[in-house]
Order: C-alpha cells, then structure tokens, then sequence
C-alpha cells in the first residue's frame, strides 16, 4: 500500500470515529451506477472527473439550446420575437454543425441517420 492511500485511510477512519460521515445524503443507499462502459478505458477517469465537475461537452450545450430556442420559437406569437429567435437558432446550429465538423461527427453516416431521426422525433413532438 502506498503512502498516498494509508493516508487515505487513516483520514476515512478518523473521519468515521468524529461522526463526520453520519449524515451523507445516499447514507444506507446503494450508490448509482456510472456506466462509462462506451468510453475507452483510458478516458475512463478524465471523463468521470469532468462529469463530476458539470462539465458539458460544447455540442451537447449547443444541442440543448437548440431545443430550448426551438421550443421559444414555436411559442412566440410575435413577428419581431420570432424572427430574433429564428437567428438565434440559425447562429447555434451553423456553430454546432461547424463544431461536429471539426470533431469528425458531421461527415459520419451514422451520425446523420441518427441526427435526421432525432430531429423528426423533435419536430413531431
């Protein structure tokens, strides 16, 4: 055992003895699984670490704005607003189609059957 983790434990344990991990929030609860089984093994913990710090990857926080303006479109009954939430909306999605351009997503067929069939269940809804 190395030094870092007696110094682990040792910590845990004196944490345990001063009650300090009594009232943890998933006290007595299973803790949720985190399958990263899709991401290589040795990305495994950059991505946990991200994901534990509220990262988002630019093109999920693009797509999810998308949504939102699309959304704010189809709820405006304004010309004015409409026409300033279009532009919004073009200006995201020409910078995520830019972005999966620059990532290798965009020229994929796979990813464009799967982008076509998200964006008709998008439209439907």
């Amino acid at each position: 055992m190395g030094i870092f983790s007696r110094l682990a434990e040792q910590k845990i344990e004196e944490a345990v003895r001063n009650g300090e991990l009594d009232n943890l929030p998933m006290a007595g609860k299973k803790l949720p699984v985190d399958d990263l089984s899709h991401i290589p093994e040795d990305l495994r913990m950059s991505y946990r670490i991200m994901k534990n710090a509220g990262y988002v990857p630019e093109e999920v926080s693009l797509r999810k704005e998308c949504i939102r303006l699309y959304d704010l479109l189809n709820a405006a009954q304004h010309d004015g607003e409409q026409e300033q939430l279009r532009r919004k909306l073009n200006e995201k999605q020409l910078r995520l189609q830019m972005l999966l351009e620059q990532r290798g997503l965009g020229s994929s067929g796979a990813f464009m059957q799967y982008e076509s069939r998200i964006r008709e269940r998008l439209v439907d809804e």
